[in-house]
């Protein structure tokens, strides 16, 4: 096995055009699992660590309008190898659904080494970050020799462990808008903490658009969104006219959207949950996350 170690994003994308087959490695929690049970034995290891255009993030216009002319949000460039530690500490006001899916990943040391380019690479229909991407609305930076493309969330998942990035290409940061309503993240586990999730979602309220976000996590083939939820919730805020008055949500509105995120699912029984308790904890997580992140929006206008 062979250890690349470039000191550049310019010598990274050299070495994966040069061994495609190259795996990445930066935090090591999802690659080093797999080295160590010999479940992989990549020809060359990608060292990513000392890349520090990978550990940085920014704030700014979307790079499709960089004079923000035609849309005046604030948009959270997230490079690849922040950790989710970094997550929590520096970005919970601009990114909170992502923030609080980062407290919920592993130990204090995972969450100090793990990232969530890794976490994207990586791919898994677990993945805790990747709700929260799908109910903002991210984008995945994808980067090689040839150039850089940006790849809406939806389209990134491909199928299990499995994304939209060519062999040259690596994940070098997520682009997603800065919260501008409530977010909120739940999961569902084996035990409360170091656990991958039985299922999981993220919910993002985007007042200023009408519009919601909902992303599922463990109940499908790939991360999805809850497209029929999403649409049913933000007709029903704006023809009740709650996105202006701030009342209480109606208990039937709550009901009727957690029936529509458990329809967005296609979960599978195995050794971590059957298919049915999947769908059952989607309809419970639905709801308490509407309700927290409701009160949070009624509250914020005091």
């Amino acid at each position: 096995m062979e250890f690349l170690a470039p000191s550049s994003l310019a010598e990274a994308l050299e070495a994966k055009a040069a061994h495609p087959d190259a795996v990445p490695i930066c935090g090591g929690t999802d690659v080093m699992v797999e080295l160590n049970f010999d479940r992989r034995r990549p020809d060359h290891l990608l060292d990513l660590t000392r890349v520090p255009e990978l550990a940085e993030w920014s704030v700014g216009a979307h790079p499709s309008d960089p004079s923000g002319a035609s849309d005046a949000s604030e948009f959270v460039r997230l490079g690849a190898s922040v950790t989710y530690a970094r997550v929590i500490r520096e970005l919970s006001d601009r990114l909170p659904g992502l923030a609080l899916a980062a407290r919920t990943v592993g130990s204090p040391q995972i969450r100090n080494r793990g990232t969530v380019g890794g976490n994207l690479g990586a791919a898994s229909p677990a993945g805790d970050s990747h709700p929260p991407l799908l109910a903002g609305g991210a984008e995945v930076e994808l980067s090689s020799v040839r150039g850089t493309r940006l790849v809406p969330i939806d389209d990134f998942f491909t199928g299990p462990k499995q994304h939209a990035g060519a062999p040259d290409e690596l994940i070098t940061a997520v682009l997603s808008r800065a919260t501008t309503g409530p977010q909120q993240f739940s999961k569902v586990g084996t035990r409360n903490a170091m656990v991958i999730a039985v299922t999981s979602l993220g919910l993002a309220l985007h007042p200023d658009k009408g519009t919601v976000g909902v992303g599922i996590g463990s109940a499908a083939p790939t991360p999805v969104r809850a497209s029929d939820a999403e649409g049913f919730l933000a007709a029903a805020l704006d023809e009740t006219g709650l996105w202006q008055s701030r009342n209480a949500l109606p208990p039937s509105v709550a009901t009727e959207f957690a029936v529509k995120v458990a329809d967005a699912a296609a979960p599978i029984d195995d050794v971590r949950g059957t298919a049915a308790y999947r769908k059952h904890a989607l309809t419970v997580l639905a709801r308490r996350t509407l309700t927290w992140a409701w009160d949070d929006y009624r509250g914020s206008a005091a």
